[in-house]
């Protein structure tokens, strides 16, 4: 049988599941997150170029630990889209969603009958190589895997809401960086349209029984959780192994003081 999604049966009892992203390429960066006890790993192939043998690699180590995967994926070809799936990543957000018709199209690729015309192939991991029952397996897809449609332009809201009515897909993603340049206040975090925003993305999604999912931190997570975001994506790898590595160099600056000089010149 096709393994469960662990971030779809938290969401779908009403509890919140955490997200962890993944830039570096090497799958033992994933399976350190993965072991920590995050329920969902976050890599990339719409900013980072991995080779499918990566991402199984990454698929294997999140399936290791119980932990599911989600790749974003790039906007190309109908493949790249269903690839990740067929390898058995758990779920894909599929980025730049611009509006009711590109949604429609998205979910018409990702989904099998009755929801969609996803290409059937069945002789890959998610389909257990054939082993499975091929009805089954098409239902199981369906019900077990999760679809993440990434709302970062302003280009879409005006058609939020029949977008959130479609049926074949499982959560609406506020992307803040994208959308915060595309209203032309790149980085402006607080600007009143990103924040109004961000807060109608959520309510949106919950009014059509869709979950909500975006990015935080730490520092912001409970103001998330309350606005309805139940889906929070709060760090990445290379956040902080970079914060890791400037606090050594400063501890290390700070702890030679005067004594930073040369011992030749002592």
């Amino acid at each position: 049988m096709m393994r469960r999604s662990k971030v779809l049966q938290k969401l779908r009892t009403g509890e919140t599941a955490s997200c962890f992203k993944i830039n570096l390429k090497d799958t033992q960066s994933v399976e350190i997150a993965a072991i920590s006890g995050f329920d969902c790993i976050w890599v990339d192939l719409e900013h980072i170029g991995q080779d499918w043998s990566v991402i199984a690699s990454h698929v294997w180590a999140t399936k290791a630990h119980d932990t599911d995967l989600m790749v974003r994926v790039s906007r190309g070809a109908y493949s790249d889209y269903i690839k990740p799936l067929e390898l058995d990543a758990t779920g894909i957000m599929v980025p730049h969603v611009m509006g009711v018709e590109d949604a429609k199209k998205i979910i018409h690729t990702v989904r099998f009958h009755p929801q969609g015309k996803r290409p059937i192939d069945g002789g890959n991991a998610d389909g257990a190589y054939t082993a499975m029952d091929f009805n089954a397996y098409l239902e199981t897809a369906n019900r077990e895997r999760f679809v993440v449609l990434q709302i970062e332009d302003p280009e879409p809201l005006d058609e939020l809401e029949e977008i959130a009515q479609l049926e074949g897909f499982d959560m609406l993603f506020f992307g803040p960086g994208d959308f915060s340049q595309g209203i032309g206040a790149p980085g402006q975090w607080d600007h009143p349209f990103l924040i109004e925003t961000r807060k109608r993305v959520a309510e949106v999604a919950r009014k059509n029984g869709k979950f909500a999912g975006t990015v935080g931190s730490p520092a912001n997570l409970q103001e998330l959780l309350d606005m309805g975001y139940h889906f929070v994506s709060t760090g990445a790898d290379v956040v902080g192994l970079t914060n890791y590595c400037r606090d050594m160099v400063r501890t290390f600056g700070k702890t030679l003081g005067d004594k930073g000089k040369s011992y030749l010149e002592e």
